[in-house]
């Protein structure tokens, strides 16, 4: 069963575009610079997002190193000198000392909540939570690195081992560790412990008194881009502008190109082959009483055949050249024309024209043109015995539909190249392009091809 084509439209586009165009923009600007500020956002968000990671990567550094600062100096600055053989070797009077020390020094307004002092052997040699001091615990890889070696670390605590049993109501710490000696020249390892909000909160304060700057740089930087995006699209829009006129023209001259040969072929071959063949016919029926010349007369009969024959084949391409009855009779007549050959060859022909359609010339002639070329094809290719074309208009906007159940073709490859390399069919979509207009090309092997050429009508 032949396919009829569609011709419902999208009634909330058309207003849209005839809104547009009541108020004098252009659409196909304002797509160009949508697209590049839409660019240019999203360039600023990737952007900002980048730098809003890095400025918090780096205030997370900055609280941690200053944590590491703070134990290192409450470790080295305040315990290392107050460790005295009496406190190694867990004389009350000397860890009580230094206990004094540590509350009213280390604990007492600072974000640390735990402090330990560990030996080379695992035993704590002193911490603020009593029950501590004297266990022997197993250090870890990293803590006895620190202690042997010097340096500071930090690193988040982990609550469920036996030396931070009495921690686990601070829920998340943070663990930082120093080496310092004794009186003696022994290795010591001096261990606190911070809240992790407390760091976590450091270092939001810093991203976010750093934050404001960051965004409105890049706001400024997205303001600035926004005229260079106007300044292109207006650029791009003139040199499109400039392509269509060229089109344009190329399209005038082509036609009035055509007029002329057609004139000339006319005026010129068609006159003097139809005088030819008077000429030839007269000949034949004045010769043909003489016996000796009837072999001639079966000549020349012939010779006037061939050449009433190229008459009508010149004739038929002056009006493939140039229809006259286009401008003279409208595009109903001019499209019956166009597919009188198909009638002619068997080919059942549905015309479907509103008889009293009113058209511009330039939407006339492209409904004629893409007509042509698709008929062009349908004798040449498509093998069909049904064709349909169809033309309507509604709300602004025209509609050509050239449909055939011939043989078809596949459009699976047809992103790049017309099927068949049909020069003719990508001649189409420039000249529909250029009307402002959308050629849908819709086809598949054996079952025939639909051309779909909607125009909006100013």
């Amino acid at each position: 069963m032949m396919r009829k084509p569609s011709l419902r439209f999208g009634r909330a586009a058309r207003g849209d575009r005839d809104r547009r165009h009541a108020r004098g923009t252009d659409p196909v600007f304002s797509r160009l610079f949508a697209r590049f500020a839409l660019t240019g956002l999203a360039a600023m968000l990737v952007i900002g997002a980048i730098a809003f990671m890095v400025v918090r990567r780096s205030a997370t550094s900055s609280a941690i190193r200053h944590a590491q600062e703070l134990t290192q100096l409450a470790g080295r600055g305040i315990a290392e000198p107050l460790i005295t053989p009496g406190v190694i070797d867990g004389v009350p009077r000397d860890v009580a000392r230094l206990d004094r020390v540590i509350r009213r020094r280390v604990l007492r307004g600072t974000p640390i909540v735990r402090v330990k002092i560990w030996d080379e052997r695992g035993r704590i040699v002193y911490s603020d939570e009593p029950r501590l001091i004297g266990s022997r615990l197993p250090l870890g890889a990293a803590e006895l690195r620190v202690l042997r070696g010097g340096g500071i670390e930090a690193d988040a605590s982990d609550l469920s081992r036996p030396e931070n049993r009495f921690d686990r109501r601070f829920k998340r710490l943070v663990e930082v560790y120093v080496g310092i000696r004794s009186p003696n020249g022994s290795r010591l390892l001096y261990e606190d412990y911070e809240r992790s909000s407390t760091l976590s909160a450091s270092s939001r304060r810093q991203w976010t008194s750093l934050l404001p700057a960051l965004l409105g740089a890049l706001l400024v930087l997205y303001l600035i881009q926004l005229p260079l995006a106007y300044s292109l699209g207006r650029r791009l829009r003139a040199r499109q502008r400039e392509r269509e006129e060229l089109l344009r023209r190329a399209i005038d001259a082509s036609d009035l190109e055509r007029r002329r040969i057609a004139a000339d072929l006319h005026d010129g071959a068609v006159q003097r082959l139809a005088g030819v063949s008077l000429s030839l016919a007269a000949s034949a029926a004045g010769n043909g009483g003489a016996d000796g010349s009837r072999g001639m007369q079966a000549t020349v009969e012939v010779a006037a055949s061939e050449t009433r024959e190229t008459i009508r084949e010149l004739r038929t391409l002056l009006v493939d050249i140039y229809p006259p009855t286009l401008q003279r009779s409208g595009l109903l007549a001019a499209l019956d024309d166009l597919v009188a050959p198909l009638r002619t060859a068997g080919v059942v022909v549905s015309l479907r024209v509103p008889g009293l359609l009113e058209l511009p010339d330039d939407i006339g002639a492209l409904f004629y043109r893409v007509a042509q070329e698709a008929v062009r094809n349908i004798r040449k290719h498509g093998d069909a015995s049904e064709v349909e074309i169809c033309v309507q208009t509604a709300n602004r906007q025209a509609v050509l539909a050239v449909v055939d159940n011939g043989r078809g073709f596949s459009t699976a490859d047809t992103a790049d190249r017309e099927p068949d390399g049909h020069l003719g069919l990508r001649l189409m979509r420039d000249l529909v392009d250029h009307a402002g207009g959308r050629l849908a090309l819709t086809s598949a092997p054996d079952e025939g091809a639909s051309i779909r050429v909607t125009v909006p009508v100013r």
